[in-house]
């Protein structure tokens, strides 16, 4: 319930500690001490050890127990973000149910006596889907995001004057957890350095807001320049690797006086797909979340927990050539992808204890985990047997083929389909020029599968076929870039492809609703279509089966699978690439799964190749680190800086 008055109020906040109890809520205050270097919070001396976990990632049914997981830890806040495009997946049309109520998150942060320091964004990175910025507004393909562009801003404001007055009930001196709030993320690492933008949206936040609420910015240390602004706070973001003392000290350019403040000090690191699986070394990051403590710093711990990309939502990276986020996002972080207290976890618990009280009493053990298998997956039939379901309202006719963003297709596929003007009696070179295949192309003739066109990568394919052959080109969108640059990452074919020396035209573009589709299996069980005979490309398969035992979290492997995305009771678990690693599991929350005495539905829609075995299992332990992947180089990048996944990503920022 939002605290709308102060008698409401007093009720709601009865079960937390007295730094939230006051007899009136026009007497709580949180405001920065300039000429101590420190927080007031009603007064009193206060710093925040905070952590981030994002409720996007974490299905809601979970969130009381990852908050009281981060409570009992020790910390006494949580930062998280809030993803626009989440929230409004069509211009004006607004989603704040299930999993995406964020008011009844922040409800579960104040039960879990947890303050709030939120980052609405617009723009958050947060290795999201377009950084949070939702892809429809790139359907005017000249626009200019995170600028002054008035088209930008005209939908920020919009967006705006419906996400901020549904917080302000909670800004903490209006009796709710909200003591903080950043305006836009990291912006000194966009590159626009648009100061009218930054000034719009800061008064944008007050006019909504009020004066009251403590607003901020942060920004790596090269982006200080850029991304700071006068009248909002300046904090910085960085890791245990970083020298501490010179990051803080050229902080002191940009803000002189007041607590210093870590807004993202990493706990681990993401992971993209191709490359090792990130880590950082307890050691490492409880000895520089000890140093900063003891200067008396403010620090939140990005991530705490971190969850799940589920469904299309990762975003990507440019570092060289484009990086696809795996599905998960664990993080190495000190609370598992399946909400498991970690040696880390308790390692920072005790430095925390040092400098403030902690919760008595024993962290919950881990989630009951669950094996199962191996099952044999069933053939289904060929994606391309279902158009007429996946599509249901036919193709879109274009001289050139469009892009996702044309015809409002937001994320997962669409398929491309021409037909042979001539016959090719030898083998043929085909390619998109331009780097026009964004972001992963199935090339099928006749619906058999002829290969893989990759973004950033110097591929051709020779194709064969007689005159009016059926040429089928499935795009996948592997997730829009959602740091630094953030240029309009528009996706599907942004050039006409070429066979030999002729230019393909006449497209029908089939904008897919895969996941439509596997409900409608799941609850209306179709009937059988006809098997291909060779399998390969892209093909579903799927299996019942119940569960004897008691119900626990678990992990899906696929042994010898290829590239695709899977579906547990008609839910989108997100993207496999068992054969690029690293990941090699996806993470099942055991509330997905039907307990004993109903039957279970897995579907898979294999992209590539299936394994002799067509098997999965459910293991009780995660795999995110396949040695497949520890020495892999790519040779046919269409970047010369292109590193090998033994190197080292970095980027600087979240």
């Amino acid at each position: 319930m939002a605290p709308k008055k102060p008698s409401c109020l007093r009720s709601l906040l009865l079960p937390l500690s007295l730094t939230l109890l006051l007899p009136q809520a026009d007497t709580r205050s949180f405001i920065v001490d300039r000429d101590h270097d420190r927080f007031l919070l009603d007064g009193a001396p206060f710093r925040y050890v905070s952590g981030s976990l994002h409720y996007f990632r974490v299905p809601r049914v979970l969130w009381a127990d990852r908050l009281l997981k981060m409570r009992w830890s020790g910390l006494n806040a949580i930062q998280f973000y809030v993803p626009w495009n989440y929230h409004e997946p069509q211009p004006g049309v607004y989603n704040f149910n299930g999993s995406r109520d964020l008011i009844a998150f922040l409800n579960e942060a104040a039960l879990a006596n947890l303050l709030v320091i939120l980052r609405p964004g617009p723009y958050i990175c947060a290795e999201w889907e377009m950084g949070g910025l939702p892809s429809w507004l790139l359907r005017k393909p000249e626009i200019r995001l995170r600028t002054s562009d008035p088209d930008f801003l005209a939908a920020v404001d919009s967006w705006f004057k419906v996400l901020l007055p549904k917080i302000y009930p909670w800004l903490y001196h209006n009796g709710g957890n909200i003591i903080s709030i950043q305006v836009e993320n990291e912006y000194g690492s966009y590159g626009a350095c648009d100061f009218s933008y930054m000034r719009h949206l800061a008064g944008l936040f007050r006019a909504l807001l009020g004066e009251k609420i403590l607003l901020f910015t942060t920004d790596g240390p090269e982006g200080l320049k850029c991304g700071s602004l006068q009248g909002l706070y300046t904090t910085v973001d960085f890791g245990p690797a970083d020298n501490m003392t010179k990051i803080f000290t050229l902080l002191r350019k940009y803000e002189p006086h007041g607590p210093l403040v870590n807004s993202e000090y990493y706990t681990g690191w993401l992971d993209y797909w191709g490359q090792n699986h990130s880590t950082r070394s307890v050691s490492a990051v409880t000895k520089g979340l000890e140093n900063m403590l003891k200067l008396g710093a403010s620090v939140n711990m990005y991530m705490f927990h971190g969850g799940t990309n589920f469904g299309y939502w990762n975003g990507a990276d440019k570092k060289g050539r484009f990086l696809s986020i795996t599905t998960s996002y664990d993080y190495d972080a000190p609370i598992s992808e399946a909400g498991d207290p970690t040696p880390k976890l308790f390692a920072l618990r005790d430095v925390i204890s040092k400098f403030q009280e902690v919760p008595l009493g024993p962290l919950p053990p881990p989630s009951p985990k669950m094996m199962l298998g191996p099952l044999t997956l069933h053939l289904v039939g060929h994606l391309l047997a279902f158009l007429d379901l996946l599509c249901p309202s036919g193709p879109i006719h274009s001289i050139l083929p469009m892009t996702f963003e044309a015809v409002k297709q937001d994320r997962g596929f669409m398929l491309y389909r021409t037909y042979m003007t001539h016959t090719i009696f030898e083998p043929t070179p085909f390619w998109v020029p331009n780097n026009g295949v964004h972001d992963r192309a199935y090339v099928m003739v006749d619906g058999v599968f002829q290969g893989v066109l990759e973004r950033n990568m110097r591929d051709k394919l020779f194709l064969m076929g007689k005159v009016g052959s059926k040429l089928d080109i499935l795009v996948e969108n592997m997730g829009r870039l959602s740091f630094g640059s953030n240029s309009s990452d528009f996706k599907g074919l942004l050039e006409p492809p070429i066979l030999g020396q002729t230019i393909l035209t006449q497209w029908m573009m089939f904008p897919l609703k895969i996941d439509n589709l596997v409900k409608w299996w799941f609850l209306l069980q179709l009937p059988k279509w006809p098997y291909p005979q060779a399998p390969s490309g892209p093909t579903f398969y799927s299996k019942t089966f119940p569960i004897l035992g008691s119900v626990g979290d678990t992990f899906l492997h696929l042994p010898g699978w290829t590239k695709g995305q899977v579906w547990i009771n008609g839910f989108n678990l997100g993207r496999y690439w068992t054969k690029q690693g690293p990941q090699q599991t996806l993470y099942v929350p055991r509330f997905l799964l039907f307990p004993r005495g109903a039957l279970n539905k897995i579907t898979l829609l294999e992209l590539e190749n299936v394994p002799l075995q067509p098997q999965v299992q459910f293991l009780d332990k995660p795999i995110l680190n396949s040695t497949s992947t520890l020495h892999r180089t790519h040779i046919n990048s269409l970047s010369a800086d292109t590193l090998s996944a033994s190197e080292p990503m970095e980027l600087s920022g979240h």
